[in-house]
């Protein structure tokens, strides 16, 4: 530039004052350009806090990210920001409807399980495999009950498909075994939630230093005659969004030690790392992982430009 890279203040100044709504059309606009792929792609919506930006002399609570996060290509596809995590409930519903998810499969947690939610997706053109748990206390204890049977003796006239893999790595041997059965005609408020088909099971057991752990999480989906095997795929490939995303964030790019707070600071600085994120994982070229790719960036100008134009 003219007069050289700006300071560090100067950044601050700009990312304070942009309107993060207009960032966040621009950045969906160029996600949803790399973002190619095929019917049956799994989108993961979860949300995380960036620590440290709140700001306690204007009575401001950090900044809590809603995130989607599309799995085959590992690249986040949008965002929305929300001043507490029990604005998620709203959020989600927001940021989904930028979303174009004909034919994905979104997975959400049990703070996205709602009636309103399931119905969005599907009139989007899109399916839905949502976690049940305690919040919804009737819809989760008839689940409950219902696995607790099925998983110990057959009942007559009720199909249920079943699929268990183990995992090893890191000092520790996890088993989990997922069911799945159409047979959901018994619920009363079956109508509630929209095209709903199907109730699962997921249990894990992990094995390590000191007792064995075993705990079971429950999900609905309006996805029907899906084995067993394809299921785990799609409750395991929500767990990515943690994973590849959070933990990217975190470690990284040290999002939660970050201080950011002016004005739409935080808010618009988490959409560059997302971008950044998404740049980094794109490139092929560089072998090294995400810190790797950011000092080549930092060191080597070519690198950078090619980072930069990918996509353009």
């Amino acid at each position: 530039m003219p007069h050289g890279i700006p300071s560090y203040d100067t950044f601050g100044r700009v990312f304070a004052r942009l309107n993060p709504g207009e960032l966040e059309r621009c950045f969906q606009a160029w996600t949803q350009a790399l973002a190619t792929a095929g019917g049956g792609r799994l989108i993961a919506f979860d949300g995380k806090t960036i620590g440290r930006s709140f700001d306690k002399a204007n009575g401001r609570a950090s900044i809590h990210m809603v995130s989607a996060w599309c799995q085959a290509n590992r690249l986040v596809l949008g965002q929305r920001a929300t001043d507490e995590k029990s604005n998620e409930i709203k959020a989600s519903p927001q940021l989904l409807a930028l979303l174009d998810v004909t034919d994905a499969v979104v997975t959400i947690d049990a703070m996205g399980c709602r009636t309103t939610i399931a119905r969005q997706i599907v009139e989007q053109g899109g399916h839905y495999v949502l976690q049940v748990k305690k919040n919804q206390d009737t819809l989760y204890e008839r689940i409950k009950g219902t696995f607790d049977e099925l998983t110990v003796r057959p009942i007559g006239g009720v199909t249920v498909s079943f699929h268990e893999d183990v995992d090893a790595g890191h000092g520790r041997i996890e088993t989990r075994r997922l069911w799945t059965t159409d047979w959901t005609d018994w619920y009363a408020q079956r109508g509630e939630w929209a095209g709903l088909r199907s109730f699962v099971c997921v249990e894990s057991e992990r094995m390590a230093e000191g007792p064995t752990s075993t705990d079971r999480r429950y999900c609905i989906t309006d996805l029907g005659g899906i084995d067993a095997p394809t299921m785990l795929e799609y409750v395991r490939g929500h767990w990515g969004i943690e994973n590849q995303l959070h933990w990217s964030l975190d470690v990284a790019f040290r999002e939660d030690t970050l201080r950011q707070r002016v004005g739409h600071s935080a808010e618009n600085l988490s959409r560059i790392r997302r971008l950044a994120l998404n740049l980094l994982r794109k490139d092929r070229t560089c072998r090294a992982g995400i810190n790797g790719k950011r000092l080549q960036a930092c060191l080597k100008e070519e690198y950078l430009t090619r980072l930069l134009s990918q996509g353009v």
